[in-house]
């Protein structure tokens, strides 16, 4: 009796188990017949202009048949083969554009500005108590801020971002993987992984006990040609996108050249934070692949740059009175402070567009990066990334420069011009609109109404319709 008892409730659990398996099986045919129905479906999406940032052409009126995640055809609505079935995205007189990039983002930090007096009392005052705080927050605390930032930014229009650094171990890993799932909203994510940093680059007279703990949560420490490799090793094996390394003085081009032959073997690009003159120079001599920040970048390196066909990425985050624009409506300022800061804006934006009017006249190839970290009073992180971006026209960039800047060029840059960057068939069908027209006013880089990322729409703000191809066509052959 007990033996055929235990035998009938094997047998149960076999048929239990039995049916768990069809009933798996069956789920995963379903998605996979999910997949491919998304895959196929195709859909129209229709405005009056078109801009393409290369050249500067309008298209108008203009439509992009979007198959899947890819771009398939762009040209006039009278010019599209609409299949059956296709849906229909009418923008009615909005501006399309490709999708923009942050080439130079923080995801992973929200630093609120510290009062006056901690600031005065702690070494780097201004950046470090932040970044200190965010290291001692749990990882998985971290990369859900990063989720909601990375979010803000796809729904103002960042359609691909490059988190550089500052994410913990794995944080920005984890979180593009995520993305890329489709477990989480968020922009395409290239993910650096642990900075490479020599020590003393940041956060300096640490409590000797914990100094190591907290620096390895956030960095990897270069010293010697050989740890600069290992560096890049482990950083590798977190199938990280591309390697960051702050260059300052300490940093030797014969250390920085193994990362960058590391980086080049494992096929990474390396991004290298240099502001200051010696730190560009040892960027430039190691033939690394973009310069971060570049501030005091000479004429003749400037020369140095474009020749080698090394990309500057330039961050104009503290340009335009930014500062008091993120610390005034938090902290309480003493007059003395706020004119000091006043006055140092002035001197820092004058350096700046002078800056950007050399590296203009040098034919350097440049992206724009937004360098944000920083909690922003009253926006979102997406808004506070678009109103750092435009800050480039008033340092004399024409418009149609600075949409170069943040779509074609910045993909180049990245090594992704064959998937994203402009409105071409295959690539992403990564795609803005906005009300007015953005080479006539930068400005509606802060006002994007639609999103789209890969063929669906993250966000349409504008009196739009879906309709089916017979309608179209029926108004077509009008």
């Amino acid at each position: 009796m007990t033996n055929s008892c235990g035998r009938n409730v094997e047998c149960a659990q076999v048929a239990r188990l039995a049916v768990y398996f069809v009933l798996l099986l069956g789920t995963q045919a379903a998605a996979q017949q999910s997949a491919a129905r998304s895959s196929s479906q195709t859909t129209l999406v229709k405005a009056s202009r078109l801009l393409d940032p290369r050249t500067g052409n309008i298209l108008a009126p203009a439509a992009v048949l979007i198959e899947g995640e890819k771009i398939k055809q762009i040209g006039k609505p009278s010019q599209i083969t609409v299949p059956s079935g296709t849906k229909i995205i009418d923008l009615g007189s909005a501006t399309l554009l490709p999708g923009l990039i942050d080439s130079h983002t923080h995801l992973f930090l929200d630093i609120i500005i510290p009062p006056e007096l901690e600031q005065q009392r702690h070494l780097n005052g201004l950046f470090a108590p932040g970044m200190l705080l965010a290291v001692i927050e749990s990882p998985s605390k971290r990369v859900l801020m990063g989720a909601q930032l990375a979010r803000e930014d796809l729904e103002s229009g960042f359609t691909t971002v490059r988190n550089l650094g500052h994410s913990g171990i794995d944080g920005d890993t984890e979180l593009r993987d995520a993305i890329t799932a489709g477990r989480v909203p968020g922009p395409r994510l290239l993910a650096s992984g642990r900075k490479l940093i020599t020590r003393g680059s940041y956060v300096q007279e640490l409590n000797p006990a914990l100094a190591d703990a907290i620096l390895q949560q956030e960095f990897l420490l270069i010293d010697g040609a050989d740890q600069a490799r290992q560096a890049v090793r482990r950083n590798a094996f977190q199938n990280v996108d591309v390697i960051k390394v702050t260059a300052d003085q300490n940093l030797t081009v014969t250390e920085l050249t193994a990362v960058v032959e590391e980086a080049h073997r494992e096929h990474l690009k390396v991004a290298v934070h240099a502001a200051d003159k010696i730190s560009i120079q040892t960027a430039i001599d190691a033939g690394s692949d973009s310069i971060e920040h570049g501030n005091d970048a000479t004429d003749e390196q400037l020369k140095q740059m474009r020749d080698k066909g090394i990309f500057l990425d330039l961050t104009p985050t503290f340009n335009d009175l930014f500062y008091l624009k993120i610390s005034e409506p938090l902290i309480f300022m003493s007059p003395d402070s706020r004119a000091a800061a006043v006055s140092r804006n002035s001197t820092r934006k004058q350096t700046y567009d002078q800056l950007v009017q050399r590296v203009m006249k040098s034919g350097v190839r440049f992206a724009v990066g937004s360098d944000m970290c920083w909690f922003y009073p009253g926006k979102t992180r997406g808004q506070a990334t678009a109103a750092t971006i435009i800050k480039m026209r008033d340092a004399g960039v024409p418009p149609l420069e600075v949409i170069r800047a943040v779509t074609v060029t910045a993909a180049e840059m990245l090594g992704w011009q064959d998937r994203i960057g402009a409105i071409d068939p295959g690539k992403f069908a990564d795609l803005i609109a906005v009300a007015g027209d953005p080479v006539a006013d930068i400005h509606e880089l802060e006002r994007v109404r639609f999103v789209m990322k890969g063929g669906t729409v993250i966000r349409n703000d504008l009196a739009s319709e879906s309709r089916s191809s017979t309608s179209l066509r029926e108004e077509v052959s009008k």
